[in-house]
């Protein structure tokens, strides 16, 4: 019979080598010695590429960036107590937004728990309804079948049939470390059954909503969305099959690549807030997403009495408006593809050039003026045509990401726009960019507010392994976005809501070793990106806004576009 530490060393390669088997190609580590198994058994992997992440919050972020850029879930590795507990923001983010994660969480042994015991806790109901699954592996025994059984479950649960968190609860006894670790023997069989294939979409049903949609006056609105590079392909021919116009959220992955975009609406936030051309003609509303980041959008398909179906393949209902009749469960691409190659009778030609002489119309309005003072149009702008071909861009919630909506129009350069809109929060920005960089072996470039920017100030510490990135801090003194809200006519507005916090982003840089440059000037901008994208590295630039200025010019533009 093996010693303690033997056996809890078996279990623990036992489990890694069934999830490298699955496909899992990351593991993201905080430090601890309870979970010393789990790390040794990473450790001896080449097939993994392992990151090091002190503040477990930051861990889960990276992980969850990984997992965004490479479409499978990393593993991540935390020791008992609170530790897990710091996963709780980026596991309710991933659950939302069906990212797949993988929790290894090690614990005390049954026999230490509610008796006292140091760094112990429950961890068994932690993250409550937001896993896909949890598993408690139990004590480890000299079969490791078990625990091997349970990485390809987790695995498989954590891609399928809905994306996200899945946590194993490991409970390990000292010793933790053997005198001998001996040799890592894999088993015969180290691949997981493949997942299952996606919500199917029968012919009969394609034949139905086909009948459905015959001759009707429909308009495409696509959310936020992870549903892959063929949707583009795919959702254009169906627009085109349908003569439809696509109303594409800056998420959607439809504002920027190849693609054919004639039917692309990307100004809507701004000539919906005509109430001239809020009377759309259609007739049904097909939604795919979650929902759009414009709320002029969401007031429009919210008053818009058209029938409105949403394709989703997954199990929840991302629908706040509650206004959706019908709910066709399955795959965007295969629904847009079965469709189109059905024989769709299109609506009368032209239905909707009025929307297309709108979205001419605020392309236009927003062609900005050269001014000294940096302003988010111009900065969106500039990075858009700096950024390369196939750079991965990531948004930070509140204003960035609607700037990214206001300002980005379409482009037919492939680019790929994420942001962390399952719960909206703006923790966890830098480690996720730096996530995405990690997972995607290609230069990222993030977008955050100052705000962001410092609740998650401790994932720089990440910058020191291997990656390449450009983070841009746009500095408008705190929560910019309270500026547009009611709040902002409100007693104590600065103090309770605005909230700036007055540090000097230049310190946060020279602690974490980072290069730096604070733009102060709209010319700067573009020769300090182009030179940030020529380092290697992370860098650090600051883009100090005027509030005030911004407001004023967003509210030109909009009323030089709906009037």
């Amino acid at each position: 019979m093996p010693d303690t530490a033997t056996l809890n060393l078996q279990q623990a390669r036992a489990l890694i080598n069934r999830l490298i088997g699955a496909g899992v190609r990351h593991a993201v580590i905080s430090p601890g010695s309870r979970s010393t198994p789990l790390v040794m058994a990473c450790e001896e992997r080449p097939e993994l590429r392992i990151w090091v992440q002190v503040d477990e919050r930051c861990a889960a972020f990276f992980a969850l960036g990984l997992a965004r850029a490479s479409s499978m879930p990393a593993i991540l590795v935390a020791t008992s107590g609170s530790a897990p507990a710091h996963w709780y923001p980026a596991v309710i983010e991933a659950a939302q937004a069906h990212v797949p994660m993988i929790l290894l969480s090690a614990d005390r042994p049954p026999e230490l728990h509610h008796c006292g015991a140091n760094q112990t806790t429950d961890q068994q109901g932690l993250f409550g309804p937001h896993l896909r699954a949890f598993y408690d592996a139990g004590p480890p025994t000299v079969d490791t079948a078990r625990i091997a059984a349970l990485g390809s479950l987790a695995a498989e649960r954590s891609l399928w049939p809905d994306p996200g968190p899945v946590q194993i609860n490991l409970p390990f006894r000292e010793p933790l470390v053997p005198d001998e670790p001996g040799p890592f023997i894999p088993s015969l069989s180290t691949a997981a059954a493949p997942p299952p294939p996606g919500v199917e979409f029968t012919g009969e049903e394609a034949a139905e909503i086909v009948r459905a949609l015959d001759g009707q006056r429909v308009a495409l609105v696509c959310g936020p969305n992870s549903f892959g590079q063929d949707f583009a392909e795919g959702i254009t021919r169906l627009a085109q099959a349908l003569e439809t116009p696509i109303l594409a959220d800056p998420l959607s992955g439809l504002r920027f690549g190849g693609h054919d975009q004639r039917r692309v609406l990307c100004r809507y936030d701004a000539f919906l807030r005509d109430p001239a051309v809020r009377s759309t003609p259609a007739e049904i509303i097909l939604r795919f997403g979650a929902a759009p980041v414009s709320r002029t959008l969401l007031e429009w398909l919210e008053k818009h009495p058209a029938e409105q179906w949403l394709v989703h393949p997954f199990p929840d209902r991302p629908d706040p408006l509650h206004r959706v009749t019908r709910v066709i469960r399955a795959h965007p691409v295969a629904f847009c593809r079965k469709l189109a190659a059905g024989r769709l009778g299109a609506a009368e030609p032209g239905w909707f050039d009025p929307l297309r002489e709108w979205e001419a119309r605020a392309a236009e309005a927003a062609v900005l003026t050269t001014d000294e003072r940096p302003f988010e149009g111009r900065l969106i702008e500039q990075l858009l045509e700096e950024a390369p071909p196939q750079t991965i861009l990531f948004s930070g919630n509140s204003m960035p990401v609607r700037q990214f909506d206001t300002w980005s129009g379409c482009l037919d350069k492939p680019l790929r726009l994420i942001a962390n809109r399952g719960v909206s929060g703006i923790d966890g920005n830098v480690s996720t960019l730096l996530g995405l960089a990690a997972g995607s072996d290609r230069p990222a470039i993030g977008l955050i507010g100052d705000l962001a920017f410092y609740h998650d100030m401790n994932g720089l510490l990440a910058a020191r392994q291997q990656m390449d990135a450009v983070l841009i801090v746009i500095n408008n003194g705190g929560g910019g976005i309270f500026g547009y809200l009611p709040q902002a006519g409100l007693e104590g507005f600065e103090e309770h809501w605005l909230t700036p916090t007055g540090l000097e982003l230049a310190h946060a840089a020279k602690l974490y070793g980072l290069p730096f440059h604070r733009i102060r000037h709209q010319a700067e901008f573009r020769l300090a990106l182009r030179a940030a994208l020529e380092e290697k590295g992370v860098s650090l630039l600051e883009v100090i806004i005027d509030r005030d200025y911004s407001i004023a010019r967003h509210k030109q533009y909009w009323s030089k576009t709906a009037g």
